[in-house]
């Protein structure tokens, strides 16, 4: 990440919108937002697959959920904050995963210029095929500061994806146990 680039931009953007970059409130603001930057987009550095790299061989044929998985990400079109939580569902197929393991795929996932949909695919495709499960579900459900806070200004809306792959998608049974635990 480039703190120096970083810095030059925000100093630039506080001029544009008629601040005083140099004022007291502000004179460390440039300095703020890169650190910042850096914390909000490390999941570009990180490979999200390495931390399936460890999953255990273990007989069990049952719907594994993780549910509430706290996450923050930044949505790409406007670089305004999203949040919420992803809710996870696999059907093993011989191997399964260290559930810590799980939300660090979720935010190393999130941790990147963003967009929902994008993110429940990401972690679905990844969990499915890196697992080699036989079905996998996420729910995702966050709530967009660039709908509540500008634009169209709905507070209190929240936005739901899925995805849903293997026999969570093709088995009629399997997809409706699986929503009704992630629905709780």
């Amino acid at each position: 990440m480039d703190f120096d680039r970083i810095e030059r931009a925000v100093r630039e953007i506080l001029v544009a919108v008629g601040e005083n970059p140099d004022r007291e409130g502000l004179r460390g603001t440039p300095r703020r937002v890169a650190r910042m930057y850096s914390e909000l987009f490390n999941g570009l550095d990180v490979d999200p697959s390495e931390y399936l790299n460890t999953a255990f061989t273990e007989v069990y044929d049952e719907l594994v959920v993780l549910k509430d998985i706290a996450f923050n990400s930044i949505c790409e079109h406007h670089l305004m904050p999203f949040e919420g939580h992803a809710h996870l569902a696999y059907l093993p197929d011989g191997q399964v995963a260290g559930i810590s393991k799980l939300a660090r795929v979720v935010d190393a996932f999130a941790h990147r210029p963003q967009v929902q949909e994008r993110l429940t695919s990401q972690i679905a495709d990844l969990l499915m095929n890196k697992l080699k499960a036989k079905g996998v579900a996420v729910v995702i459900q966050a709530t967009h500061t660039c709908m509540t806070c500008r634009g169209v200004k709905k507070a209190g809306s929240v936005m739901l994806t899925s995805a849903v792959r293997g026999l969570c998608r093709s088995d009629a049974r399997t997809r409706a146990e699986v929503m009704t635990l992630l629905r709780g």
